[in-house]
């Protein structure tokens, strides 16, 4: 087996995994760097971001306007002293994105232009038209590319980290192209492998967010944190769950039921306000978490439209006329033409809410460390805890930046601090047990099992029990379900035997990333008795926090259910209290 010699190796290459790439290329140009990346990095789903990235940067906003949105956003499940390092930190991420070349909209005056987004009280979504995570990657990636220290490895795959005495020291990875293994040898390595979102039959997530770094993470010992909490966006289309950004509302868009009714006043989101207004009062910019949960409420009165792919929602822009949807949202304009048939200028579009974020994830300190020492995560796939129970629109490109760097920054405070490399006899025999575990999973015949069939069930059963709103008894048949497909999983049979571009082979061991995750989620949420942000309850409808002001904390078992545990929430300032989005937007 070939081995790669490297002082951090990250495992993803999207913003997160590039952010944190340069910080340590910049730290310490000696360093040796391997980025990681099942896809070439302009195919990292960072691209598909569209709305913009939450900084404060205007006169009328303050640290303080942000700290409460995120936390109260968040139900109070935010750790607090990570909500005060992330907002302090973003505007410098954000500008240096700026002098990097990010070509970000501007006012008239030159400034940097900023839109509302939803359970924002101020303006503070910085944003390059609807394209801002497809700029953002680029000029990381470009920036990237200065560093001779950086070595990427595009189209391999991340198969299990090496451990030593409780140390992570590097990882192995199978080599797209030729199907041959690789060890990477490393005193530290960064996860920053993205969501986990392809659990779910219908999401906005691109079929690389399968869980993967979460799961190698989580196998190696690190917990999954408030893996309960997922987040679906009120407005994909509801052919493909492709996202239209939550700038549409931003800029002025409404959302209305079959009977043209701004609906979402019924549900403590303010009065309604004439359309066209420039500053709205809440309504359409409430939290993602209470405007998903207002659709099915109105699906359930009957209230939705019907379409061949089920109940919808009309998103409204008419009223922003041609020229500012061409100039502020040409790719929502095209995607709506190209997806659905719908010119947004001249008719309202479909939409339906689609899951759309992890706000769990692998345990993180605010240093973005884990409990495995030199092992740390970043964005999507990490919880550092600033979302909570309900990540607010704009906050997660931030959070790549912030909490990438930071990454960065500890993992060569770990290096400096002396720590030994493994043993190359040490190294050799784990990496040759990884390799023996891929082997037999080619090699197994007569299980019967197929990829494509475990999968389905497990969507099916996510879909059903693990949705906006859940019940005890569904939560635990989904359980139940995923601990059938786990033992199946173990008899699943390769078709392609071969090694170049094994994409069968691939996507069982994505498989085997989603079940791990997808257990977190329902055992987690079962364990869960109240309904907080994005986790809702029909049997536990109120929040409680005397019992539940907790995050919950899931271990990996190789052959039982994950053991939930709680960790204590960090509070410094924000006692819990109501969230309320009955007032307005300033």
């Amino acid at each position: 087996m070939e081995t790669i010699q490297t002082d951090v190796v990250i495992v993803g290459a999207g913003g997160a995994g590039l952010r944190a790439a340069i910080a340590l290329a910049e730290a310490d140009p000696a360093l040796r760097v391997a980025l990681v990346s099942k896809v070439y990095p302009m195919r990292s789903h960072t691209c598909a971001a569209e709305g913009g990235a939450a900084g404060v940067i205007k006169s009328d906003d303050s640290l303080d306007h942000h700290f409460n949105d995120t936390v109260g956003g968040g139900d109070w499940l935010s750790d607090q002293d990570a909500v005060e390092y992330f907002i302090r930190e973003a505007p410098k991420e954000l500008i240096q994105l700026e002098h990097w070349g990010c070509p970000w909209s501007r006012e008239a005056n030159g400034s940097v232009a900023v839109r509302p987004f939803g359970g924002m009280k101020k303006q503070r979504t910085w944003f390059a038209a609807d394209k801002s995570g497809f700029h953002i990657l680029h000029t990381l990636f470009q920036t990237s590319l200065q560093f001779a220290s950086i070595r990427r490895f595009d189209e391999y795959y991340a198969t299990e980290l090496l451990l030593d005495e409780g140390r992570c020291v590097g990882l192995t990875a199978i080599e797209m192209r030729s199907g041959q293994m690789r060890r990477f040898d490393a005193r530290a390595v960064i996860i920053a492998g993205g969501g986990a979102g392809r659990m779910f039959p219908f999401t906005t997530n691109g079929a690389i967010k399968t869980g993967d770094g979460m799961a190698l993470a989580y196998r190696a010992g690190a917990p999954l944190k408030d893996m309960e909490f997922v987040q679906y966006h009120p407005t994909g289309l509801p052919s493909t769950g492709t996202l239209l950004t939550e700038a549409c509302r931003g800029e002025g868009g409404v959302l209305l039921n079959k009977n043209g009714r701004r609906f979402l006043q019924d549900y403590g989101m303010g009065p309604e306000t004439p359309v066209g207004k420039p500053v709205l009062k809440t309504m359409e910019l409430g939290p993602r978490d209470r405007v998903s949960q207002a659709f099915w409420q109105e699906q359930k009165k009957g209230n939705m439209i019907p379409t061949q792919w089920g109940d919808a929602m009309l998103l409204d822009l008419r009223h922003l006329g041609e020229k500012m949807i061409d100039e502020r949202l040409p790719l929502v304009r095209d995607m709506s033409i190209s997806y659905m048939g719908v010119d947004p200028v001249k008719d309202p579009v479909p939409v339906r809410p689609v899951v759309h974020y992890m706000m769990g994830g692998i345990h993180t300190d605010l240093r973005a460390a884990t409990t495995v020492p030199g092992l740390y995560a970043a964005g999507e796939c990490a919880c550092v805890s600033i979302n909570g129970a309900n990540r607010l629109g704009s906050n997660s490109l931030t959070e790549l930046l912030v909490f990438g760097r930071r990454a960065a920054l500890s993992a060569i405070e770990y290096l400096q601090s002396g720590v030994r490399a493994a043993s190359d006899g040490v190294l050799a025999a784990r990496a040759a047990a990884a390799q023996g575990r891929i082997r037999e999973l080619m090699q197994r015949t007569g299980g019967g099992e197929t990829v494509a069939g475990v999968r389905k069930e497990m969507m099916q059963a996510m879909e059903q029990h693990a949705g906006i709103y859940r019940s005890g008894e569904g939560l635990a048949a989904a359980c139940a379900k995923l601990s059938e497909l786990r033992g199946r999983y173990s008899r699943i049979e390769l078709h392609d035997k071969t090694n170049v571009y094994n994409t069968d082979l691939l996507q069982a061991l994505e498989l085997g990333s989603m079940l791990d995750c997808a257990e977190a989620v329902t055992q987690s949420a079962l364990a869960r008795r109240e309904s907080r942000g994005a986790h809702q309850r029909l049997d536990f409808i109120e929040r409680d926090d005397q019992n539940f002001l907790r995050h919950t904390m899931a271990s990996y078992h190789p052959s039982e259910p994950p053991r939930i545990g709680y960790r204590d929430v960090v509070i410094t300032t924000s006692q819990p209290g109501v969230r309320d989005y009955s007032g307005g937007h300033e």
